[in-house]
């Protein structure tokens, strides 16, 4: 597959070019600033604003499908939909997974995650309601799009290949935990977008 990453200088994306360069999938690794060099011959490097829709447009052309592993900057939370309209809009006609929040998961207490302090500190709470407010841009999109919501913690470890997938409730393990290893997060990306489930939101988890 070709495949589009933006966001892949992130803690997401860059495990996401890896996980999927490492299948034999050639992917275009979009950067903001200034992108760093990948000596994968497998990688193409761009440089690329997602608001910018025409440039974006271009850079998705030939394509199969693009990932949206952006994340805002502390203080830009407010813009996260504007900017995962404007990557649906760029996408026009291909298919688009989107790395999002936990949030708007449910609680196995019931309501959203967002809501309960078992997962949400009152710290994260900005950016999970961004999160919430990103699906609800996604909802109301009419492109080939999937949703993304990693458990409710997601940092770098290691690369297991296991683990396990959920619809719209959050997974925890037995002693209340949810948590995910970026490097197996990113081989669920890359799972779905080979085999798509035809679902808009899941979850995944350990």
């Amino acid at each position: 597959m070709k495949i589009a990453v933006v966001g892949a200088t992130g803690m997401a994306g860059s495990r996401i070019v890896a996980e999927a360069v490492s299948r034999g999938h050639h992917v275009t690794a979009v950067f903001r600033r200034t992108p760093p060099a990948f000596p994968h011959p497998d990688v193409e490097v761009v440089r690329g604003d997602v608001t910018d829709t025409g440039h974006m447009s271009a850079v998705f052309g030939g394509v199969d499908a693009v990932v949206g592993a952006t994340r805002p900057a502390p203080g830009a939370e407010k813009t996260v939909a504007a900017t995962v309209t404007a990557l649906l809009d760029a996408a026009a006609g291909t298919r688009v997974l989107i790395v999002g929040g936990a949030g708007p998961l449910r609680s196995p207490s019931g309501g959203l995650v967002i809501d309960d302090p078992a997962f949400v500190p009152p710290a994260w709470r900005t950016i999970a309601s961004a999160s919430t407010c990103q699906l609800q841009a996604c909802e109301a999109h009419a492109g080939d799009w999937v949703y993304l919501s990693p458990p409710a913690m997601l940092e770098p470890g290691v690369r297991t290949g296991v683990y396990r997938r959920g619809t719209t409730t959050i997974l925890t393990k037995e002693d209340g935990s949810s948590g995910i290893s970026a490097e197996d997060l990113a081989v669920a990306v890359v799972d779905e977008l080979e085999n798509p489930s035809g679902g808009r939101h899941f979850t995944v988890g350990y």
